[in-house]
């Protein structure tokens, strides 16, 4: 596997810590019933302050008999053995591979008395490995499980989206700690008219061991058991209670992002409100029934999201300053005389590496089916272009080796999608008015233009399958170069419009001059009266208090 960066979605903190966790990754899932045109979608935020904002590829080949395969950890890039390969490997392009088959994850720790479990496989090789092993989503899981069961299991509790064109499955899993090889797991399949999400918190609760829909280990009760976990029958056996208790930090923290999901698509979910607050015990089920169907650009939108609309959006608080900016730089949580304070953690952050919608459709063929919605960066501020699952060349602007965290690149993606974002953080609010209009319009024509897409790669295939390949290979990377050519423009355009805290002004779609040549005078926007208000009432208000008024 080729380098990456350090990525841990979550600090394995301990059980009693209350306070969310430092990092986190949030995947919301879409089952093909409760989506508008029938597909699977999963998304994931890849949120780390050290994970580098680039596309992963590996080309479909075939291997000869004794290769062996290298496990390189995915957080830190340590070499942790070695698996034999498999005759042959599947093309995968970021987290989708060639036959619509898309995995995603988000850590929750757990146990720590579980952690350091003797093992090779590592969270992300178990991603990465199983999307170029696998056809559907039952058969990832088998990877997964059967390679964990071979070789022992590396990495903290996970819970993984496992999804294919027909089904979506959340599969959770921890090790059984020092001197003990493999894990204990359990699976669920999403039902076909439901929604889903996990946030860093282990979700899946009793387990039906006669239905088809769950799959688990042999051992996962019978281990919770011997660890003093779980003392009940099996019929109350809940996986989280048994390997993940809820803390505060895992509520307010984790739970709260899926019930921001849950509560934008389903009118009953303000009930919740109290379990995330840790102040219930009616837990949040696993998965609902949306009141309405979702589409791709919901669910895009949905990425987006600082819990606006609810008690707890991000702009309501001090926190938000005078640009009302719906993020909170890390640590998470202060002290004030004495008394423990957090910030909230939404869907939307500012340290995401990617993050990307995969659109598995099953009356396509693979090669056009599968769609990997691919952005850079924080995704309230990210542009998700369409790359088909069967594309055979990465865009320059996502490619590996393009710059890294340590080193700029004004041809990466990433780099250009940060400066953009790091300015707005300052003033959110106005240049957010100017940013979300180039997001639409970027994403909507492509959301327009990609029926015709499939329609032209579909005449392709039907002459000859390379050619819709190559076909879809060339519209991808072009759409992804577009896209941030353009957010570069809109970068220089905000950095002229906004400089030195004014904002010049512009007719018919430029800057305003005074008619010479020159820049007319800039307004000077200031500050909101609520901010005013605030320094009015503050201890600094008798010392700016003017004694006199100007006279006009």
């Amino acid at each position: 596997m080729k380098r990456k960066f350090g990525f841990l979605c979550a600090v394995l903190l301990g059980i009693a810590v209350a306070t969310p966790k430092a990092e986190a990754c949030t995947n919301l899932i879409v089952a093909k019933g409760a989506s508008t045109d029938g597909s699977v979608i999963i998304s994931y935020s890849a949120d780390s302050h050290t994970l580098y904002g680039e596309l992963y590829h590996w080309a479909a080949r075939d291997w000869a008999e004794g290769t062996m395969r290298p496990i390189i950890e995915w957080d830190t890039n340590k070499p942790l053995g070695f698996i034999p390969e498999v005759a042959h490997t599947y093309n995968v392009i970021g987290n989708v591979n060639e036959h619509q088959v898309a995995i995603a994850e988000t850590t929750w720790g757990g146990r720590p008395e579980l952690a350091e479990s003797d093992g090779i496989m590592d969270y992300g090789s178990l991603i990465y490995v199983a999307l170029q092993r696998s056809k559907t989503a039952r058969e990832a899981i088998d990877v997964i499980t059967n390679l964990v069961k071979e070789y022992g299991y590396h990495s903290s509790g996970e819970s993984f989206s496992v999804a294919d064109k027909n089904e979506v499955w959340i599969l959770e899993m921890i090790g059984k700690g020092k001197g003990r090889k493999g894990a204990v797991w359990a699976a669920v399949r999403i039902p076909d008219n439901a929604i889903s999400a996990h946030a860093n918190q282990a979700r899946i609760q009793q387990i039906d061991f006669k239905s088809k829909d769950y799959l688990y280990s042999p051992d996962v009760v019978s281990f919770a058991r011997e660890m003093g976990f779980f003392q009940g029958t099996d019929k109350d056996f809940s996986f989280q209670e048994a390997y993940n208790p809820y803390t505060e930090g895992g509520l307010r923290g984790c739970e709260a992002r899926v019930w921001a999901f849950f509560n934008k698509f389903n009118s009953h979910m303000g009930k919740y409100e109290a379990f995330i607050r840790n102040q219930s015990k009616d837990k949040m089920p696993l998965y609902i029934v949306p009141d309405r169907k979702l589409s791709v650009a919901d669910v895009r939108d949905m990425m987006r999201d600082h819990y606006e609309g609810t008690s707890l959006c991000m702009t309501n608080d001090p926190g938000a300053g005078p640009y009302k900016v719906p993020y909170r730089w890390r640590p998470m949580s202060f002290e004030v005389d004495g008394k423990e304070y957090v910030n909230e953690r939404a869907i939307a952050t500012q340290q995401t590496g990617f993050v990307f919608v995969a659109q598995l459709r099953n009356w396509l063929p693979d090669a056009i089916g599968g769609v990997n919605w691919f952005g850079v960066d924080d995704a309230d501020m990210a542009v998700m272009s369409p790359i088909y699952c069967s594309t055979t060349r990465v865009p320059e602007c996502f490619r590996q080796g393009n710059g890294d965290m340590m080193h700029f690149s004004w041809t990466s993606a990433f780099w250009i999608h940060n400066w953009v974002a790091n300015m707005a953080y300052h003033r959110y609010d106005q240049m957010i008015a100017d940013i979300r209009p180039v997001q639409r319009e970027l994403e909507g024509a492509c959301d327009r233009i990609l029926p015709t897409i499939d329609k032209q790669a579909q005449e392709l295939y039907a002459l000859d399958p390379a050619k819709a390949v190559a076909f879809l290979t060339n519209y991808s990377n072009e759409e992804a170069e577009k896209a941030t050519a353009r957010w570069k423009r809109l970068g220089e355009y905000l950095m002229v419009k906004y400089m030195d805290g004014n904002r010049k002004k512009e007719e018919s779609g430029r800057f305003k001059t005074n008619g010479y040549g020159f820049s007319a005078m800039p307004d000077f926007p200031g500050y909101s009266q609520e901010y005013y208000r605030q320094i009015a009432t503050s201890e600094a208000a008798e010392r700016l208090l003017k004694k006199e008024k100007e006279q006009h």
